[in-house]
């Protein structure tokens, strides 16, 4: 069976529509686990329109994309390090989301594969990220990605203190 989706950079167009997207895969990824005082603070935070068009303005913002609907998408940021890693010439998978419905249809190792296609592209030799401790789903789909946990790093959602673990992936 043929893919439907497609990956594409974003445009400032997608704006709107990301942070639809965003703000509901973020609730869906973390909600169920945590305060919705605090998810609803970081959502309004994080994922608004304005938020979206900067993050598209200043980073590589890949879609994947289904008959014109946002059904996952990677924010790559060349260059963006981390004090707890020593790897050359980085690259940051700041945020990496897929909806639910298309979970376990390719649509993950895409952005992925595009992700860090983009990065080499641009002279990055690894590829970092953070993820929650409490996403196993997650935590094996990196691994299976080939990254490697590091470590480990705080990460303030709305006024609660959560740990996500540091994963590095080398690239060929």
């Amino acid at each position: 069976m043929t893919a439907r989706w497609q990956v594409r950079a974003a445009t400032a167009a997608d704006a709107a529509a990301l942070a639809e997207f965003a703000a509901r895969a973020f609730a869906a990824a973390y909600g169920p686990a945590n305060d919705p005082a605090d998810t609803a603070l970081h959502i309004a935070r994080t994922y608004g329109e304005r938020q979206q068009a900067a993050e598209i303005a200043a980073a590589h913002c890949l879609l994947a994309v289904d008959e014109g609907a946002i059904v996952g998408y990677a924010l790559v940021c060349v260059g963006s390090s981390h004090p707890d890693i020593a790897t050359p010439a980085p690259s940051e998978v700041r945020r990496f989301y897929v909806d639910e419905r298309y979970h376990g249809r390719g649509v993950a190792s895409a952005l992925m594969d595009a992700a860090a296609g983009h990065s080499r592209a641009s002279g990055a030799e690894s590829l970092w990220l953070t993820v929650w401790e409490q996403s196993p789903r997650a935590r094996a789909f990196y691994a299976k990605a080939g990254f490697r946990d590091v470590g480990s790093t705080s990460f303030v959602l709305g006024r609660s203190a959560q740990t996500d673990r540091l994963l590095v992936r080398r690239l060929a």
